[in-house]
């Protein structure tokens, strides 16, 4: 397998994690220069029409994108350790905070990035006020993931989970757009800390 990343990019780093995590060994990672443009040129868009990383390429040429796609199939082939629930209600619960930390603190941080930063302004039109509110959107979800921190040791419960993924490297990537886990928030700075001792920390 191949797995087509970008080293400083959230997105690729959440399916890095999940292989670390899977103890998945053997998969070439090529890294794609996104500053220089060379997720758009053909040969890329043949893997992916969106133009977007991660994508994993299997042995018979199937590429795979979007994240939780990705951390679909790795589950499949390679059950434990378990990333998504056992149980219905587990699967469910997983599933649930992995979506609330895609929708309300990784695209709102990424929106805000894109928008304020000028990264991409080559490929894009940037619109600074939606950036900023997209930033503000995301500073809301602290508490919201700071309550949950505080009943349980893991985002979605009592077990690692592609949720904790998601979380972690939403959280890096806000220091981008000077999101901060400060001293208000204790309980996810526990959970930063115990996120860190992972081995998976720096895939």
């Amino acid at each position: 397998m191949k797995l087509y990343s970008a080293y400083m990019a959230p997105s690729p780093r959440r399916s890095r994690m999940a292989l670390a995590e899977k103890g998945i060994t053997g998969v070439e990672v090529i890294n794609i220069d996104l500053a220089g443009g060379e997720n758009l040129k053909p040969e890329f868009r043949e893997r992916n029409r969106m133009a977007k990383v991660p994508v994993l390429e299997l042995d018979d040429g199937t590429c795979i994108s979007e994240g939780s796609a990705i951390y679909r199939y790795l589950e499949e082939i390679q059950p434990e350790p378990n990333l998504l629930g056992r149980t219905a209600v587990e699967k469910a619960i997983i599933e649930m905070w992995d979506r609330r930390l895609e929708n309300a603190l990784f695209m709102p941080i990424g929106q805000c990035f894109q928008h304020t930063s000028g990264f991409f302004k080559d490929r894009m039109t940037p619109i600074a006020e939606w950036g900023q509110e997209a930033g503000k959107l995301a500073g809301k979800f602290l508490p919201v993931l700071e309550q949950q921190l505080e009943k349980h040791e893991y985002v979605a419960g009592d077990r690692f989970s592609v949720a904790d993924i998601t979380a972690l490297c939403s959280l890096e990537f806000g220091k981008v757009i000077q999101l901060r886990i400060t001293d208000e928030f204790p309980a996810i700075q526990r959970w930063h800390a115990h996120m860190k001792a992972r081995p998976s920390y720096t895939a």
